[in-house]
């Protein structure tokens, strides 16, 4: 049986998620080249190419496999360590997990990658990790992705748990349902004046607002023409790029176009009286937990608390 040298794979590791050789050296005091040359060494001791040389570097479906063994053994290092009642300070620089201890002896961290969607990491999502303070002993590394894209960085490996719009699981992990993040296309009355003359409700509605500009958060975003669809028209109006959702929010209020808003990010931060274009027509994405079957009980509690605070925060599935 083949075995995989640690410190190779720890290096592949912190390679992907620093994104370039040169920035994994830092991390772990080694020089380029070296970090190159682990990679390199782990490649022909598997058989396989684990990286595309890109910037950032990516893992290839073979490298995806390694990295997911790489985070779970970090993970299990830390929990190890916390058990052990070992601190920050006393694990080793570059190592994953590991954290620079404070004055005097710093308490075991654990870091938790986890994959969130923008809209629910500007609104609900920040309650979640506000109940970890320091004394809990976690680290948070947050990507943010788009709901329809963060079971992605599941699959490869990058996160061990995402905020998700899909139901299905992603291999080796489980799923539990959230809530719904609900929706609703508004406008300004003066953008209305202008571009639906003839008001909210019109027969000539849809086409309207197919006509008239539209903010989009970036082109993986499909919202807003899903919404069109939905009204039996494509989406064809000026389309303005807003890819932050407190930017996307005073596009919205500054009638630079219309746009689908969560209810949670308008009560949350609305200073401006938007008007609903289609009453009674909101477009709920539910949100799912997926996370790995082999996860530190940490984990499964951010998991709990995350299902809490979104039913609470959110409309319930169901």
């Amino acid at each position: 049986m083949m075995d995989l040298p640690l410190d190779h794979v720890r290096t592949l590791l912190v390679a992907v998620d620093a994104g370039t050789f040169e920035a994994a050296a830092r991390v772990l005091h080694v020089t380029p080249s070296a970090v190159s040359q682990r990679v390199k060494a782990l490649e022909q001791r598997t058989g396989r190419v684990l990286l595309v040389r890109s910037k950032p570097l990516r893992p290839t479906e073979s490298g995806v496999a390694v990295v997911r063994f790489a985070r779970q053994l970090a993970w299990l290092e830390d929990n190890a360590r916390a058990e052990l009642g070992l601190t920050g300070a006393d694990q080793a620089d570059g190592e994953p997990g590991g954290g620079a201890g404070g004055p005097g002896r710093a308490a075991p961290v654990q870091t938790l990658s986890i994959a969130v969607n923008s809209d629910s990491l500007s609104t609900w999502f920040p309650e979640v990790t506000a109940r970890f303070g320091p004394g809990s002993g976690l680290c948070f590394d947050l990507h943010r992705e788009d709901q329809d894209y963060t079971d992605e960085l599941l699959r490869a490996g990058l996160v061990m748990a995402a905020v998700s719009s899909s139901p299905k699981p992603v291999q080796g992990c489980v799923v539990r349902p959230l809530a719904r993040m609900r929706y609703r296309a508004v406008a300004t009355r003066g953008f209305i004046r202008r571009w639906l003359p003839d008001g909210v409700g019109a027969p000539d509605t849809a086409a309207a607002l197919a006509a008239a500009p539209v903010v989009i958060f970036n082109r993986k975003d499909d919202l807003q023409d899903a919404f069109l669809r939905g009204l039996g028209t494509p989406a064809s109006g000026p389309r303005q790029y807003v890819p932050a959702t407190d930017a996307f929010l005073y596009a919205v209020e500054s009638g630079l176009g219309w746009g689908l808003i969560p209810d949670v990010q308008a009560r949350q931060f609305g200073q401006v009286e938007l008007v609903e274009l289609a009453p009674g027509r909101p477009v709920d994405v539910p949100l799912y937990w997926q996370q790995w079957k082999l996860a530190p009980p940490m984990l499964t509690e951010v998991g709990d608390v995350a299902a809490e605070i979104a039913s609470r925060r959110l409309e319930r599935l169901g």
